[in-house]
């Protein structure tokens, strides 16, 4: 289906803010299953001239070797006040901006029951038609969603690109 250059190309990591690590740990290996496979430290030179900036940047493994990273940082130029979340901050509902990952009915269920066990409910569960999605926040407000593929998207161009230029009805505007 990927027409780029080379062939098509697969994620390697996306990578987030988080303000709290162990949290964020705790969140994806006990809870989702995704084990720490790499970590990285270093100092920096603050861009404004200020203290000696710190960086932390943690992988987890999502599966086929793609990742969820995760950056700490002290004195990098980031605002005091800054805010982990992708989506309320900007003025979104949380569903927008989020990571889904591709999960099996098993893996969706024992991930389920780990967040149960932790008392942490799912944001919603969805049966879109073609996978099934069940959501969850983390530590640091993003939306993970657990996508079990059902028929899964089947390929059409045209209709993607008809639906994608169609016009909103004028009275779902506000």
């Amino acid at each position: 289906m990927n027409t780029a250059a080379g062939g098509a190309m697969g994620l390697h990591h996306v990578a987030y803010a988080t303000r709290d690590l162990e949290a964020t740990h705790r969140f994806y290996e006990d809870l989702m299953g995704f084990p720490l496979v790499h970590a990285e430290q270093a100092e920096r030179p603050h861009p404004d001239g200020g203290p000696t900036g710190h960086i932390k940047h943690v992988f987890y493994d999502i599966g086929d070797g793609e990742c969820i990273a995760f950056f700490f940082i002290q004195n990098m130029g980031e605002q005091s006040d800054y805010s982990t979340d992708l989506s309320a901050t900007v003025g979104l509902p949380v569903w927008v901006n989020h990571v889904a990952v591709r999960a099996t009915p098993e893996q969706q269920e024992a991930a389920r029951e780990r967040m149960a066990a932790a008392d942490i409910e799912p944001l919603m569960e969805v049966d879109h038609g073609w996978c099934h999605s069940l959501y969850f926040v983390d530590p640091n407000g993003i939306m993970v969603e657990l996508c079990r593929d059902t028929t899964g998207i089947q390929p059409d161009p045209a209709e993607a690109l008809e639906v994608m230029r169609s016009p909103i009805p004028a009275d779902a505007t506000a």
